[in-house]
């Protein structure tokens, strides 16, 4: 499902990363002064926003990703119900998710949910949750055991 910013920012890609800007605002980051955001939809069709926050001890700094996905979980959300999430950062290329919040993806959204990348500058990708994370860690090696 690989997509690049060729053409325009598919709807409703792109209501989603212009969210995901907004959610980019509001971010802590007292030390890295790097602000990032993201937006996930639903299936009910609302959007969840997130921020990354930053602590003096850095382990505890939670990614934007995360937040979005914690907050919709803690909002009631099931996980795996999702239908798009979009990050936005800073930087010279499209951002992608960490490895931590590539896990914590796999395991809260559907392996195809599809992920929207991009940069203030209107460079995008879109991948999937799968295509970001293959062969990643799940519930099934846990249930061999």
């Amino acid at each position: 499902m690989s997509e690049t910013a060729k053409q325009p920012l598919p709807e409703p890609y792109r209501q989603l990363m212009e969210q995901a800007i907004e959610a980019k605002g509001k971010a802590y980051v007292p030390y890295s002064h790097f602000q990032v955001g993201a937006a996930l939809l639903d299936a009910e069709g609302a959007v969840h926003l997130g921020c990354n926050v930053e602590n003096a001890a850095y382990s505890p700094t939670n990614c934007a990703e995360r937040t979005a996905l914690f907050r919709a979980i803690a909002d009631g959300r099931a996980a795996k119900s999702f239908k798009a999430i979009a990050v936005v950062g800073d930087t010279d290329l499209p951002i992608t998710p960490c490895g931590v919040c590539r896990q914590v993806l796999v395991e809260l959204c559907a392996p195809g949910m599809p992920v929207v990348m991009g940069n203030t500058k209107g460079d995008w990708n879109v991948m999937t949750v799968e295509e970001l994370l293959p062969g990643a860690f799940s519930s099934k090696q846990l249930e061999e055991v």
